[in-house]
Formats: C-alpha cells, sequence, structure tokens
C-alpha cells in the first residue's frame, strides 16, 4: 500500500502526532490543499487567527516586531496553537517562492474533536508534551 504524502505531513506535526490512522485520516479530510505565490502574508502578528498551515512545498518567513525570527521549509507548521483557542498572532508569517500548504480550519477542528474524543485527548496529549518543554526547569 502506498503511502500518503499528506497524512506523513500531518503525522510530522507535534499536534496530530498521538493520533491513531483513522483520525489521522479525518483530520487529513479537513485539510484543503491551496498553492499561494511568494510575497503572500500568511498571518500578521497582532491579528487574530483562526487556521494553522503545514508548508508543502516553498518557503516562508517568520518576522517579530519587524525582526526575522526564523525560515520556514517544507513540512514546517505555522500557527498550531490558533487551531486550538483563536487569538492574536504572534508574528508575521510571509511566503518568500510559490508555496503549497495545507490548511485546517479553527471550527472545522473543533467539531472533529466534538465527535471525536480520541482525536481530543491526542491533541490535549500533545500540547502537555509541549508545555513540559517550554517549562523543562519547572516542576510539574
Amino acid at each position: 500500500m502506498a503511502r500518503d504524502p499528506k497524512l506523513d505531513l500531518l503525522r510530522s506535526v507535534p499536534l496530530f502526532s498521538e493520533l491513531g490512522s483513522g483520525e489521522l485520516e479525518r483530520v487529513a479530510q479537513l485539510a484543503d490543499e491551496v498553492e499561494l505565490p511568494a510575497g503572500h502574508v500568511l498571518m500578521r502578528q497582532g491579528e487574530i487567527g483562526s487556521e494553522m498551515y503545514v508548508l508543502v512545498h516553498g518557503a516562508a518567513s517568520v518576522d517579530r516586531d519587524g525582526r526575522q525570527l526564523a525560515t520556514m521549509s517544507p513540512g514546517s507548521f505555522i500557527g498550531d496553537i490558533s487551531l486550538l483557542s483563536e487569538g492574536t498572532r504572534t508574528a508575521t508569517v510571509t511566503l518568500t517562492e510559490p508555496s503549497q500548504l495545507l490548511v485546517v480550519g479553527h471550527r472545522e477542528f473543533h467539531r472533529l474533536m466534538d465527535s471525536m474524543p480520541s482525536v481530543q485527548a491526542g491533541v490535549l496529549a500533545s500540547v502537555a508534551q509541549k508545555l513540559r518543554r517550554l517549562e523543562a526547569d519547572r516542576p510539574h
């Protein structure tokens, strides 16, 4: 059986890493594939965000307060926290090359979590792991 590149990309996103194959397939069904030109701004610092992106092909620049923080390459994911809780974006992300992305929306993803508690449990486990890494020096 051939591997599905879309599933492989989603599996590489820490937010989805705890999901089983069936659950991951449901997320893949929610993910739209889009192609956007170089120079397109995916998100602006301070604006409300409601989706996350997985960069399939292309590249992007991440800037905060006018300073470049990082460059994103294929396989990078952007905006995972906005998928869980709509809030202000912490950086501006601009495509530096024509790019193909997977986009998962907040509303659709929350419907999936409501209908599949196992997805919600997997996402909570992933967020807990992220918090532990961010606060490694603090007692838990």
